[in-house]
């Protein structure tokens, strides 16, 4: 959907946005500041990434992923041609490493869009007693 200025459009919600790396707050500027590391803020809104700490979310979420992807066809290639051990380890380790390096980074950064969508931070124990009377 373009403006009626031409602009680019900028994506909706902050889960997108995080997916393709740009700051859920404003759209516009990089959540990333290396292949994995969070940018200490966005360097067009301002907005701080002190709580960017997704913790081992993403990484479950793509091992699962890749996991499926992996081993459905390496059983289906083990019963139709039952290669050598060593076949199978040249082809799947390299395919299992390709996928979890390109689906890390974008579901890191989804990650931290739903972070910041439900304001979610680190779990705190409230160790206050309250009294019913």
């Amino acid at each position: 959907m373009r403006d009626n200025q031409g602009k680019r459009p900028v994506m909706q919600g902050p889960v997108l946005q995080g997916l393709f790396g740009r700051c859920p707050a404003c759209g516009k500027g990089k959540l990333f500041a290396g292949y994995l590391k969070f940018a200490d803020r966005c360097n067009k809104c301002d907005q701080v990434f002190d709580t960017s700490d997704t913790g081992d979310g993403p990484a479950v979420f793509v091992m699962t992923i890749v996991g499926f992807l992996v081993v459905f066809p390496a059983l289906a290639v083990e019963k139709v041609f039952k290669p050598e051990v060593w076949v199978h380890a040249l082809m799947w380790l390299p395919l299992s490493t390709l996928l979890v390096l390109l689906l890390l980074h974008p579901s890191r950064g989804m990650w931290y869009g739903l972070m910041f969508k439900f304001n979610a931070g680190e779990a705190v124990l409230n160790t206050d007693k309250q009294t019913e009377d």
